[in-house]
């Protein structure tokens, strides 16, 4: 595995509850650098990113807000993801909510077309994330990343998205809520819906093993975005989205193992952490120890079943 670089995304602007912005303090306190650096991998910590100049923006729907700030990170994101991956380190994007995935996918995007590899996502989120500025009604814009990396129309005010996914490339991953706007558009797309309901009937290995063997015969990359409330609440309960019947402990560790031995994974967003809602850092010790999985983290070792 490359090193790891994390760059830090102290990001609020894209809803309305004030605490995401501590995240990247929240993930170096509870010792993710040296949770990485124990497991052989090197690491470099790039720093919280800082907005300067704001661009001028507007948007024909009122109910969208901080939409200049949310343009201002994406273009602050994008620019630093690409260059972390075009010095053959996977970036690791500490938020921050969840709108920093319109930059840190874009940069990703970005790097891809370059390298003429296709990219694909893999959205771990109790959300879709499939508004548009123009669809949302809370105008809470971490709600629109899906829709961006996929090309729908709306995001005029946005940098046009580099190599829009197609739609066959995105996994939705433990999905339990979905705005009818959104499940409206997302009958329009081939996304892939693994939704709670999917995960209960079909257990939480077959499908990921499913999309993770269409990237690799292709040859893709793949761009992870971890929500906290990816989780069941009980077991991560800082997060201002939490909804009931989230992945278990269990359950998140295999996925990230899964996620290590496929060795696929080539840039991962941390995002939603608000540490004034954690009880004694429970939460973010447990994202900690999910990456650890990620990088490679066992209980035991044991051989890896041949493909």
């Amino acid at each position: 595995m490359p090193k790891a670089v994390l760059i830090g995304a102290p990001i609020d602007s894209g809803q309305r509850r004030p605490g995401c912005l501590m995240g990247p303090a929240a993930y170096r306190v509870a010792g993710l650098a040296s949770a990485i650096r124990d497991l052989g991998h090197g690491l470099e910590d790039w720093g919280d990113l800082a907005l300067g100049e704001l661009p001028d923006a507007t948007c024909p729907n009122p109910a969208v807000h901080s939409l200049a700030e949310t343009l201002g990170w994406t273009d602050l994101l994008a620019d630093r993801v690409d260059d972390a991956l075009s010095q053959g380190a996977m970036p690791v994007i500490l938020g921050g909510d969840h709108s920093l995935a319109l930059g840190s996918v874009a940069g990703a995007a970005a790097f891809a077309e370059r390298s003429g590899r296709p990219l694909f996502l893999l959205w771990l989120d109790a959300h879709s994330d499939f508004h548009t500025p123009l669809t949302t009604t809370s105008g809470n814009l971490h709600g629109t990343p899906v829709a961006y990396i996929a090309g729908r129309a709306g995001f005029d005010a946005f940098p046009a998205f580099p190599a829009p996914i197609p739609a066959d490339r995105i996994c939705l991953y433990g999905i339990r809520s979905v705005d009818p706007a959104e499940h409206a558009a997302l009958l329009q797309h081939d996304i892939a819906i693994n939704d709670m309901r999917v995960l209960d009937e079909r257990g939480i290995v077959a499908p990921l093993r499913e999309f993770l063997a269409k990237v690799r015969a292709i040859g893709g990359m793949l761009h992870v975005s971890l929500d906290v409330d990816f989780l069941d609440p009980s077991i991560a309960p800082a997060v201002g989205t939490t909804v009931p019947g989230g992945t278990t402990f269990r359950e998140a560790h295999l996925v990230m193992e899964l996620l290590h031995e496929s060795g696929l994974v080539t840039s991962l967003d941390l995002v939603e952490l608000n540490p004034f809602l954690d009880d004694r850092g429970m939460t973010a010790r447990l994202m900690v120890d999910l990456v650890g999985s990620l990088m490679g983290k066992k209980v035991f070792d044991r051989p890896t079943r041949a493909k």
